[in-house]
């Protein structure tokens, strides 16, 4: 095997950085944050979408999938670089609030004056920052406008979802669009200074990512949001009525887990109007991530060979069909585009078949493997250490839709835990990093932790539990990101142990 392909990697999302204001940002525990990973040798900074969040926090489901979260924006920064004052910050909601996990109306309303001061305080900028801001806006055309006047009218309509708006404002009819422009052109400012602030932010830490040797892995739905820009501004590529409802909508069948299926709500895709446009959106949509990240987990990976579709007036999963995805012509044109490779890991979790293995290992795609998945007592199961063979897979001790580590391990009955005993090879006295050390141990390109297990924190600590729809993505770190240095040096020096080192541009796939 060729050691220099081998990485470790940390799942942390910056909403759980410490610092004031009520949630973490792209400020400076997050560069504190890149600073303690490159020191240590640790290649991989894997986040969650960016991209604002749904009313319960869930980054999985964007009003406007290729904005960022205007609840990542920091403040200090701003100051620091003559954008805002210090009597800006001070007037903040949550200035002076003590750190804990995040309250959602808080830095929904954070944000929100952040906004409003950055607009104004904008005519006083320099000719140099006005002039940076133009270009780019221009060059983020093809989602900017449109989430930018999604984010105002949704507040001009008391965030009702757009299919109930007036009529000219649900069907995009040009006079009223343009009215909107007119009348609240503040608001508009507002929210592409925010977009460009996030950007510019953002940018930054990619610097020093990149100076660090360490790559930033991000993930993408695989759908989008019914209540989202992105939908209403392209009606005809999505399954959906004139009225704007649900003919056919997302979500798997029944399983093991759930005798009715999982509903998601999400509208499916008309697969023949991507085909017959080139798959223009989706190549723009893959695009702005690639801006972003320089590996992206593309979510829900076996809908790129076929979907369930359900009955967009059903109650239950139960009820639907699987269709057929264009995955290969997707997936090859965006591999010409990149110049033959794909910077792209499937998550291929879950009942898989054969056409599904094909279009990822056809396109060289690395795959995941859960380590608490596998110690049910089948010899044959996949995620067993035993059983993962070759290189191009990615092992988790467990991702944010999991338990922790610690917490995983305390709900185990005695013969699952003596299991994982006879895997390690010893008993188990530090569940959290005898299972990461079993990671590393593989054969996979690549090992990733979260950094609760990394910290042995009890279900606590969980980031989200699946199937819930409140208590979830409010985690925080409690301590100085300083404070890590100990652990994260202790995941180096065992991560070299075993060949893993930090990871040059490219270097995943």
């Amino acid at each position: 095997m060729n050691q220099a392909h081998r990485h470790a990697g940390v799942l942390l999302h910056p909403t759980a950085l410490p610092g004031k204001g009520g949630c973490g940002s792209f400020g400076q525990a997050a560069h504190d944050w890149l600073d303690l990973l490159g020191r240590h040798r640790i290649g991989i900074w894997q986040l969650l979408p960016l991209a604002p969040t749904d009313g319960t926090g869930s980054p999985y489901s964007s009003p406007s999938g290729s904005a960022l979260n205007p609840w990542l924006l920091d403040g200090e920064r701003l100051r620091q670089e003559g954008f805002l004052q210090p009597e800006d910050l001070e007037a903040l909601p949550g200035a002076t609030a003590a750190e804990g996990p995040m309250d959602l109306s808080l830095v929904a309303a954070r944000s929100k004056a952040l906004g409003e001061a950055l607009a104004r305080r904008w005519g006083a900028q320099p000719a140099e920052q006005q002039r940076a801001f133009a270009r780019w806006r221009r060059s983020q055309r093809r989602w900017l406008p449109d989430h930018a006047l999604f984010m105002v009218i949704r507040r001009l309509q008391g965030g009702q979802p757009w299919w109930q708006w007036p009529a000219p404002l649900a069907q995009r009819q040009r006079r009223a669009l343009a009215r909107i422009a007119t009348d609240h052109a503040d608001w508009l400012l507002q929210e592409q200074l925010l977009q460009w602030q996030l950007q510019r932010q953002w940018q930054q830490l990619r610097r020093q990512a990149s100076q660090a040797g360490v790559q930033l892995l991000g993930d993408l739905p695989f759908y989008v949001a019914h209540d989202s820009a992105d939908v209403w501004a392209h009606r005809s590529l999505f399954s959906l009525r004139p009225d704007g409802s649900l003919t056919a909508q997302s979500g798997v069948p029944p399983d093991y887990f759930s005798a009715t299926g999982q509903l998601w709500g999400t509208p499916v895709y008309r697969w023949p109007r991507h085909l017959l446009s080139g798959f223009s959106w989706w190549l723009a949509r893959l695009q702005r991530q690639f801006e972003l990240f320089d590996q992206l987990r593309l979510d829900h990976f076996r809908a790129l060979q076929s979907f369930w579709s359900v009955p967009g007036d059903a109650l239950t999963a139960e009820n639907g069909s699987w269709r057929w995805f264009p995955g290969w012509p997707l997936l090859a044109l965006l591999w010409l585009r990149r110049g033959r490779h794909l910077p792209l890991i499937a998550e291929d979790l879950g009942v898989i078949t054969p056409a599904v293995e094909a279009l990822r290992d056809g396109f060289d795609l690395p795959g995941m493997k859960i380590l608490q998945f596998a110690f049910n007592g089948d010899s044959t199961n996949p995620y067993l250490p035993a059983n993962i063979r070759g290189r191009r897979w990615v092992v988790y001790t467990g991702t944010h839709d999991n338990a922790t580590s610690v917490g995983w391990w305390q709900s185990l009955g005695d013969d699952a835990r003596q299991r994982v005993a006879e895997a390690v090879g010893a008993p188990i006295t530090a569940p959290a990093w005898q299972l990461l050390e079993l990671a590393l141990a593989s054969s996979a390109d690549l090992a990733v932790v979260p950094l609760q297990d990394l910290l042995e924190l009890d279900d606590r600590a969980r980031f989200n539990t699946p199937g819930t729809s409140s208590g979830n993505w409010t985690w925080r770190l409690q301590q100085p990101v300083a404070s890590l240095d100990g652990a994260l040096q202790g995941y180096g020096a065992m991560a070299g142990r075993y060949g893993r080192a930090a990871a040059a541009a490219g270097e995943l796939n």
